[in-house]
């Protein structure tokens, strides 16, 4: 496996682990490698993993891509190789990877006609009892739509995504029809006063409209500081000639809603109908039919038509309410959802990244088996199994000794190292096996700014003020464990100049690193 390791500039000390294939280095969004350097170009190079081979090729990057001091077009690369790119030094590492293969000889049994594989892609079969059958179809039929978001999206995405189409569902359910009938019980409000209006103008001029007595009609109370929420109105005969405003005296009506009006009052079943309707963009609509008693015909009879439309304030400030509701209402969920998301997240990775630690020190023979305080019943299964592979593996990688041998403890080790730094001359640096720092001389004290007292048994990562240092360190540790504790070196400035460090690891007989015994010498 190959991977890089930013050594110098503002990355240093982050790593970039390289997939088998093509891997695109740059600054763009859809690089498999994003390097947020400037200078960088948005794809700058390619690196193809081929087994235990790395080849790079620049892909016309605006800077040009340095290997080992030399600008390159093409070039295979080696292990410790560095790679300059603008802000930036990235070192080729190549770690071998420890494979065990176990192999056995299974005696399957005649009389089992099942193998006891589970293919999780066929569904469960069918209950027939009704109390069981909404629980199938959720698993069966719903559920693989989510695996298939899955299969694209990270787990954690996925679960953010649903957890916001929830809120955003369960809000739009229930506050939107509660901010819906407080509009509806405005507008009511406001129909009744524009009702009011109209039988205002019906009461004190019908009789002048029947005797076409046009210089007395009154419509003043609809015009000025007094008709709160009045937009526009008209007065007009059945015709559409319209009488109030003065304004529009003897034009005809052009309007939509008095045009609908005056089609709709046109019908005789429809004139002692009041028309109120919601006309968007907060106005509202008020249309009545004003009539007359006529001595020819004797009856009353359809003498003109009064049209207001509403856009009261009161009703844009409501609609500003519900919005600033619905926001609010969704920004409170919202933050409770992320809270119920950490809470969510870290229950779940918790038993996940203890059953990791736990198969480690398992491995390491610092305790017999996997256990767990933690309530998750749905692990169990998963945690049996790991139980039983351990214990398998055990027994076979010591079948020829005839004993099972637990991993060897750190300790020992760690005070043979420690008795090789009394007599060292030059800064020393000693890590146990989990890189975390055991001891170290008072030269290594003043180089590195860190005192044995308060830092031993610390990671390095915790503690070393250059993460770039630790994370070198680090794979200088693990290329010295995966070559058989060869000693592993590589030039780092610190302080004020460039320090060669050394890194070998001891190797136990379980053949496992239990310590690794770090130098630096002056270049």
């Amino acid at each position: 496996m190959f991977k890089l390791i930013a050594v110098g500039g503002k990355l240093r000390g982050k790593e970039y682990i390289l997939n088998e294939g093509e891997n695109v280095l740059g600054r763009a969004q859809d690089a498999d490698h994003q390097i947020a350097a400037e200078g960088v170009s948005k794809k700058h190079l390619r690196v193809t993993v081929n087994g235990q081979t790395a080849f790079a090729e620049d892909l016309g990057s605006s800077n040009g891509t340095i290997v080992n001091g030399k600008i390159i077009k093409r070039i295979t690369l080696k292990d410790g190789d560095k790679i300059a790119l603008p802000n930036v030094i990235l070192q080729v590492v190549y770690v071998i990877e420890k494979k065990v293969i176990v192999k056995r000889k299974v005696v399957k049994n005649d009389d089992d006609d099942d193998d006891g594989y589970v293919d999780l892609s066929q569904p469960d079969p069918k209950p027939e009892s009704l109390y069981a059958l909404p629980i199938w179809i959720f698993k069966n039929k719903i559920m693989p739509l989510v695996y298939g978001f899955n299969e694209r999206y990270e787990w954690a995405a996925l679960v953010g995504i649903l957890l916001f189409v929830l809120i955003a569902t369960n809000i739009t359910l229930t506050i939107i029809p509660v901010l819906r009938d407080s509009k509806n019980l405005l507008i009511k409000e406001i129909a009744l006063r524009g009702k009011q209006y109209a039988a205002e103008v019906d009461h004190l001029n019908s009789i002048h409209l029947r005797n076409k007595n046009l210089d007395h009609i009154r419509t003043d109370f609809l015009e000025g500081e007094d008709a709160e929420g009045v937009q526009s109105y008209k007065l007009f005969d059945i015709e559409g000639i319209v009488y109030r405003p003065i304004t529009s005296l003897n034009t005809i009506v052009n309007d939509p809603f008095s045009v609908d009006a005056r089609k709709f009052y046109k019908t005789e079943s429809n004139q002692d109908k009041d028309i109120i309707v919601d006309l968007g963009g907060n106005q509202i609509g008020i249309a009545r039919a004003i009539k007359a008693h006529d001595e020819n015909l004797g009856r009353e009879v359809v003498v003109a038509i009064i049209t207001i439309i509403f856009s009261p304030s009161s009703l844009a400030r409501e609609a500003s309410n519900n919005s600033k509701a619905y926001l609010e209402s969704l920004v409170t969920a919202g933050m409770v959802a992320i809270i119920f998301f950490g809470i969510l997240y870290y229950m779940t990775i918790r038993p996940l990244d203890e059953l990791r630690l736990q198969i480690e020190a398992v491995l390491r023979g610092r305790q017999k088996e996997l256990t767990s305080n933690t309530l998750f019943k749905e692990i169990h299964p998963l945690r049996n199994t790991i139980n039983s592979i351990l214990t398998r593996i055990k027994e076979l990688t010591n079948a020829d000794s005839g004993e099972v041998q637990n991993i060897e403890e750190d300790a020992p080790y760690i005070r043979s190292l420690k008795e090789f730094m009394e007599g060292a001359q030059g800064p020393v640096l000693i890590l146990n096996s989990e890189k975390h720092i055991m001891h170290m001389n008072i030269e290594c004290e003043d180089l590195l700014g860190i005192r044995e007292n308060s830092s031993a048994g610390q990671s390095l990562l915790d503690t070393a003020r250059d993460q770039g240092f630790a994370a070198t360190l680090i794979d200088l540790c693990d290329r010295s464990a995966n070559n058989e504790g060869c000693n592993q070196k590589e030039t780092y400035t610190l302080g004020k100049g460039d320090m060669s460090v050394n890194v070998s690891a001891l190797i136990g007989k379980d053949k496992f690193a239990k310590g690794f015994y770090v130098t630096f010498v002056k270049v």
